[in-house]
């Protein structure tokens, strides 16, 4: 078995762990996220939505809504997943099970950035949307949107859909520019973090969008989570020929842990330590061995 990272951040890898369902599509794997009960979401962009998994990968169940056309980033928070409809620029809530309970935005309404093709430096910034990335709560009951694949802003709402800011300009390095705002986390001590995608780095802002600070020791930034020490992982896609990446940092950025990857689209972090990581066979992965699925990375005992 390979073992990866270092000190007390060293895992064993198992690759390929979840098992998907025989006869199952499998599509892009976009996202991981895992319940209070401790069940693993395998969110992708072909056959069922969602497909659920225990904690040792073996298939349970799957979903299908009707209302979820291109999912991107996928989370869950007091059993209520938070799903970014990409392609029809809208943002949902949804039950474990696949009930649609809040849509903000209009399907298949995009807003005014002057960007046609996904992932290029967008002229202008526009409102919501224009192919959303993340919807997530933040501990106050607020809701924050990375708004990236054809705009550069992040949105604030109420928790019933009112918007009550957004910020954010097209650009390469100054602070408040982005270039595919790629995935939102929002921390107790009231600070949100932005995966700032094709500017490699995590920029950090107050509640209200101010400026705080960024990290920049970055490959190209996916998706970041926390535990509950307050550690973060970020999962980092391949740039300059360097490989995708998974790092573990604290609350100044430091790097505590990092390792090669096969691929990283998003990664969650359950309750023992574990990390899920979803693996995206795009067109541009020439490693033969991956495939669109998820790894975990188990946690050894200090």
């Amino acid at each position: 078995m390979t073992t990866v990272g270092n000190g007390k951040y060293t895992y064993d890898l198992v690759t390929d762990w979840a098992k998907f369902p025989e006869g199952e599509p499998t599509g892009v794997v976009c996202s991981v996220a895992v319940d209070g009960q401790g069940l693993v979401y395998v969110s992708q962009r072909i056959g069922s939505t969602v497909l659920v998994f225990d904690d040792s990968g073996n298939y349970i169940r799957s979903w299908d809504s009707v209302g979820i056309s291109d999912p991107h980033g996928f989370y869950i928070a007091d059993d209520v997943a938070y799903v970014a409809d990409r392609g029809e620029s809208v943002v949902l809530k949804c039950t474990l099970d696949g009930k649609i309970l809040q849509v903000i935005g209009e399907r298949g309404m995009h807003s005014d950035t002057g960007c046609e093709k996904v992932g290029d430096v967008v002229l202008r910034p526009g409102g919501p949307f224009n192919f959303p990335s993340k919807l997530f709560p933040a501990p106050s009951g607020d809701l924050y949107v990375s708004d990236g694949y054809r705009n550069c802003q992040v949105h604030k709402f109420s928790v019933n859909g009112d918007l009550i800011r957004s910020w954010g300009e097209p650009g390469k390095t100054e602070p408040n520019q982005f270039h595919l705002p790629h995935s939102v986390l929002v921390t107790q001590d009231d600070l949100v973090y932005v995966c700032d995608r094709n500017n490699r780095r995590v920029q950090i802002f107050s509640l209200d969008g101010q400026y705080v600070d960024m990290w920049t020791d970055l490959r190209r930034p996916t998706d970041i989570v926390v535990d509950k020490d307050g550690i973060f992982y970020i999962s980092e896609y391949a740039v300059d020929g360097l490989p995708p990446r998974v790092s573990v940092v604290d609350k100044e950025g430091q790097v505590l842990s990092r390792w090669d990857s096969r691929s990283g689209h998003s990664l969650w972090v359950d309750s023992r330590g574990d990390i899920y990581l979803a693996l995206s066979r795009g067109v541009r992965q020439t490693d033969p061995s991956l495939v669109n699925s998820v790894d975990k990375y188990v946690r050894r005992e200090p």
